[in-house]
């Protein structure tokens, strides 16, 4: 960008900009300009050689009016006067029948996550792709097992300003990046495979150095290696132990979609009408914290310019919050928590998580393994499924081991944990003292909008889970 403000794109004075707005937003109750910029690579590297390699910029707006249940939305790619007057009479249709008071403006914020600095520009683009070659040739020398290797670096930077009706701006800056290795390991005719991601909200740096990035391949083939050698998972009614950190993604997709303030307001959450009930098993206390600094899923502020937030969704055991926009609160007689988020300057924004996560109890890990007798170990899954309504799951365990007389034992494969959010949320027994955040992979899926976020947890025992195998 040749200007330091997105709003300078416009070609007009900030005051023309705010009259336009305002009489777009007129009669509204809530409503803003969302004004966007985004840069972002991605290398990737397959089979011995640079399979793809990206860049790309693009920035637009997106106009929002809203009154009670109803919003209007209109977006353009085109940083203009006169594509936003086009916009505000798209939008202004929402007015009709209505008249309301243009909400508050969010409060402000000092704080900001994070400085100017891109994350494309260095390392180099030839710097990345030798990275690359390094990285598939330490992977292929470590095992003659391995078949392929597939690595990829990816990065964005990200400008948004939001301007209200009343001349409030707020404005964030997001840098983001991630590295990804992926192994096929082979014996024979069986195949089976390996991957281990990391990021965050910062720079290469660290990710980068060559103990990093060794330890990535390393951690990709011995998940790799443990599956060739797993067997069929059995399937059964079992007592489970969840691993730390990333296993917490069963936490967002079967907990924490239901503690969005719009499923809630419709009551179309399994959680719907038990705001202070005991919801999960005494000890459990559930986080959704966008302050935390360089995590996937942190904000300054969210996408209507609202403050992230530290905010209790379940406090032992006990549901006492949910994560809304400025709409849905406003309509649920609640107070905005910094969730409102949208995947681009082409979306209106809804309530979605940040990082959300598990805090620790005092229970050593060993000791919650040790008091399984015959059990599944679940260290790390790949997909599953939610419904959101009945609160009904399926995850799909990428490690797991079978427990046998306290120890680990064998590991399996093909292990599917199936069961009902809320009701397993009760099951919960044992919570180490070893919470632990993922590692900058996740990303988020809603009414077909992708967001970063984060997961975490400390190992867990969870009571009898039925597990979905092919083993005995």
């Amino acid at each position: 960008m040749t200007k330091t403000s997105l709003l300078d794109q416009f070609d007009a004075p900030k005051e023309i900009l705010e009259k336009t707005l305002g009489e777009a937003l007129r009669g509204c109750e809530d409503g803003e300009l969302y004004a966007e910029y985004v840069q972002s690579e991605g290398l990737a590297f397959d089979n011995g050689r640079l399979k793809a390699g990206n860049f790309s910029t693009e920035q637009g707006f997106g106009l929002r009016a809203v009154s009670g249940e109803i919003s209007a939305y209109a977006h353009s790619g085109e940083l203009s006067l006169a594509a936003l007057k086009r916009a505000a009479d798209a939008v202004s249709a929402v007015r009709s029948g209505h008249g309301g008071n243009y909400a508050a403006a969010p409060q402000g914020t000092n704080r900001r996550l994070y400085g100017d600095e891109n994350p494309i520009g260095a390392p180099s683009f030839q710097e990345k792709v030798k990275l690359l070659e390094k990285i598939d040739a330490y992977a292929r020398a470590k095992d003659s097992r391995v078949r392929q290797v597939s690595a990829s670096l990816g990065a964005n930077w990200q400008m948004v300003e939001i301007l209200r009706a009343d001349g409030r701006l707020a404005r964030d800056v997001r840098p983001m990046v991630r590295i990804n290795v992926s192994l096929v390991v082979g014996e024979g005719d069986r195949q089976e495979t390996g991957s281990y991601g990391m990021g965050g909200r910062k720079g290469f740096g660290e990710f980068i150095t060559q103990e990093n990035w060794q330890y990535a391949v390393d951690e990709a083939l011995r998940q790799a290696l443990v599956n060739l050698e797993a067997v069929p998972a059995p399937a059964g009614t079992f007592d489970v132990v969840l691993g730390s950190g990333w296993p917490g993604v069963m936490l967002h997709e079967a907990v924490g979609h239901g503690l969005e303030g719009d499923f809630n307001r419709k009551k179309t959450s399994a959680f719907a009408g038990l705001m202070g009930e005991q919801v999960a098993a005494k000890g459990v206390t559930v986080v959704d914290d966008g302050t935390l600094p360089e995590r996937r899923g942190s904000l300054t502020i969210d996408d209507e310019g609202t403050p992230s937030a530290y905010n209790v969704l379940i406090e032992d055991g006990k549901l006492v919050g949910y994560m809304q926009d400025r709409q849905n609160a406003r309509l649920m007689g609640m107070q905005p928590t910094g969730n409102g988020r949208r995947q681009s300057y082409a979306h209106e924004p809804m309530p979605r998580m940040t990082n959300t996560y598990m805090l620790a109890g005092k229970t050593e890990p060993g000791e919650i393994i040790t008091s399984l007798k015959d059990g599944i170990y679940a260290v790390s899954f790949g997909g599953g499924q939610v419904d959101i309504t009945s609160g009904k799951f399926v995850f799909n365990c990428t490690e797991a081991y079978r427990i046998r007389n306290g120890e680990v034992a064998e590991p399996i494969k093909g292990a599917n944990l199936i069961g009902n959010g809320p009701e397993a949320m009760k099951r919960i027994t044992m919570i180490g003292n070893d919470m632990e955040l993922d590692r900058g992979v996740g990303m988020c899926g809603k009414n077909g909008q992708g967001v970063p976020v984060g997961v975490g947890q400390p190992t867990l025992r969870m009571n009898a889970v039925t597990v979905g195998g092919t083993g005995a």
